[in-house]
């Protein structure tokens, strides 16, 4: 298709934006989903479409890993090689699929039928060991589903695909989120709003004022669910009241933090939960557009949000004039391309706006001087999905469920070395232990645990000793940990702490946006360091030389990024130091094999 053919295509794209430039990402899918990758001449039709310089457009296709900028094959099978996957064998699946295949990561097959790449977390970790083949998550990969993903890879277009609908647990107990999760193809319109949906929403926009319903959000006790904890009541009554410019609503929907997966199940099963929330928080705040920034590898997320997107403009949900109550609300769905730092909230909107997402500093904050310097609020796909039971069913009913600090329920995502990985809602008050022996079925293959991380790859870890902790923000910053995106990785006693660090640190040198040189360098030393010890090559010194480079990223960078990068170093080594020190000291030769990197393959076992 030549790059004129999308003209028509590339004017309705660009009449969803303000700002012309803001459409950048959405343009260069376009040309990629048409040609496969994003030619120089592509990305001249992109910078006159959007004013800016070719210099503009390549920033922005270098900096996300999700655009090609060469050919590739007829499919794309992404195998994911984090923490969470590795703990379930991630390493030997792809070297599984590099042996059938004939081809190293980053190379197609000779007769152009598949392009194999190796990538970060694709936050499908219920489901680990997994790859994702063009659009569809795939997994477990363990018998014969590499040997049905590789057959699917290398068929003939047009040959339906053989490996089957992954099948992992999830909650649909409810009270609060997931009392919809029970159909794996959703809960469309009809089916809403015959359980109570936009009930909510509708008594908001009747009966009650933009004041009374932040109030009802801060008795509560509603924190946001992206990782921050901040109180949602509070934020959203940050915003000038007074101002004549435009409001912004955002969804933080780029789930990228390894371990976490909840968000996901919500767009995909319950879109309309969030879409109730999305109205019902616009109204709050005085905003007529909301963007859903989601990310790009949510190929699924996305169709299915954008369908309930639709039935809700059908049905005067959104729109003008919505359900005759004299408020509007527009929502744009915009795709991210594969950048872990977009989910930074500032780093967020700098990616909306059509650039690289670099965090910003703060203040202003966003609630001032946001998207487009308008006062913007940014709240996470679970926070919003909270808030049409709060409405439904009052403040005091939701924060009776919690802590007195915290309300609610949460999603939380267990993974690693348990019975039953999967999503399950539960009480905030809930404890770790309960989560990993109740809920998740404990510790696969009658193993013992060794250590758990509480809050995504970000948070600090816990040790077997350390369970007994309530899952609450507070409680587990009162721990030395935090509860971050509630995602729980578990590790039994066979995993290698040195791997497992070196996984984690991997990914955040891999991740760093790169603005601020604490953080990039930082994550990289931290990086070949740990290479380095896995290589057998290690020194004594060099679990110094990690904790003082450690302490010396924490709070010097815009964002917190480099402090998650830290937090790992600090806690692996200060809870594990003994196995590193015998790691180094015997050249890696008495390492477990729970966690056997790709890296550490090599390594003498």
């Amino acid at each position: 298709m030549k790059l004129s053919d999308l003209e028509g295509n590339a004017g309705k794209i660009l009449e969803r934006y303000e700002y012309p430039k803001a459409a950048m990402l959405p343009l260069l899918w376009l040309v990629q989903e048409s040609q496969g990758y994003v030619s120089p001449e592509a990305e001249a039709w992109v910078g006159r479409l959007l004013g800016v310089s070719i210099a503009h457009v390549r920033e922005a296709v270098s900096f996300y890993t999700m655009f090609h900028t060469r050919p590739v094959g007829r499919r794309e099978l992404r195998v994911c090689t984090s923490l969470p996957c590795l703990l379930r064998g991630a390493a030997e699946v792809l070297d599984r699929i590099e042996d059938r295949l004939k081809i190293r990561p980053g190379e197609t097959t000779p007769g152009q039928e598949v392009t194999l790449t190796e990538v970060e977390c694709l936050c499908a970790c219920e489901m680990a060991p997994m790859a994702q083949l063009d659009e569809r998550f795939v997994g477990p990969l363990d018998g014969k589903a590499v040997d049905m993903i590789i057959r699917d890879a290398l068929a003939q277009p047009g040959t339906p695909d053989s490996t089957p609908e992954p099948e992992p647990f999830i909650s649909s107990d409810g009270p609060v989120l997931s009392t919809r999760f029970k159909d794996p193809a959703g809960t469309w319109l009809e089916a809403y709003t015959a359980d109570g949906g936009y009930r909510a929403a509708r008594e908001a926009l009747t009966s009650m004022t933009p004041a009374q319903v932040i109030d009802q959000v801060s008795r509560a006790n509603l924190r946001g669910l992206g990782g921050a904890g901040f109180p949602t009541g509070k934020k959203w009554s940050f915003v000038p009241r007074d101002t004549t410019t435009a409001k912004y609503l955002v969804v933080n929907a780029d789930e990228g933090e390894p371990g976490t997966f909840k968000d996901r199940y919500i767009m995909e099963r319950d879109p309309h939960a969030l879409l109730e929330g999305m109205i019902i928080a616009a109204y709050a705040i005085g905003s007529h557009k909301a963007y859903v920034y989601i990310r790009g590898e949510y190929f699924r997320s996305a169709q299915r949000l954008q369908r309930a997107i639709d039935e809700a403009y059908r049905q005067t949900w959104l729109g003008k004039n919505i359900q005759g109550t004299g408020f509007d609300l527009d929502v744009v769905i915009h795709r991210g391309a594969g950048a872990y730092i977009c989910g930074e909230e500032t780093a967020l909107l700098t990616s909306l706006e059509g650039g690289k997402g670099f965090p910003r500093l703060k203040p202003p904050f966003p609630a001032i001087s946001g998207l487009f310097s308008c006062p913007t609020i940014v709240n996470n796909v679970e926070t919003l999905a909270c808030v049409p039971f709060i409405l439904r069913h009052g403040g005091e009913r939701f924060a009776g469920i919690g802590t007195a600090t915290q309300g609610g329920t949460r999603l939380f995502c267990v993974c690693g070395h348990v019975v039953r990985p999967g999503v399950y809602e539960a009480p905030v008050g809930v404890t770790l232990r309960e989560l990993i022996e109740d809920a998740a079925g404990g510790v696969r293959d009658g193993n013992k645990l060794k250590a758990v991380i509480p809050g995504g790859i970000s948070a600090k870890i816990l040790t077997a000793d350390e369970i007994d902790v309530a899952m609450d923000f507070d409680s587990l910053t009162a721990a030395g940990s935090m509860a971050g995106s509630g995602g729980v990785i578990v590790m039994d006693e066979t995993t290698c702490m040195v791997e497992a660090l070196y996984s984690a640190a991997r990914f955040f040198a891999h991740e760093s946006c790169g603005q601020c040189s604490p953080c990039r360098e930082g994550t990289g030393w931290v990086h070949r360091i740990l290479r380095r010890i896995l290589d057998g090559k290690g020194r004594m010194l060099d679990l110094d030389d990690l904790l003082a480079i450690a302490g010396d990223m924490e709070g010097t960078t815009i964002c917190v990024f480099a402090d998650a990068a830290a937090w790992p170093v600090q806690s692996y080594i200060a809870k594990f130091r003994d196995e590193f020190e015998e790691y180094i000291h015997s050249g890696g030769k008495t390492r477990n094999r729970g966690a056997r990197s790709r890296e550490a393959a090599a390594c003498p076992a």
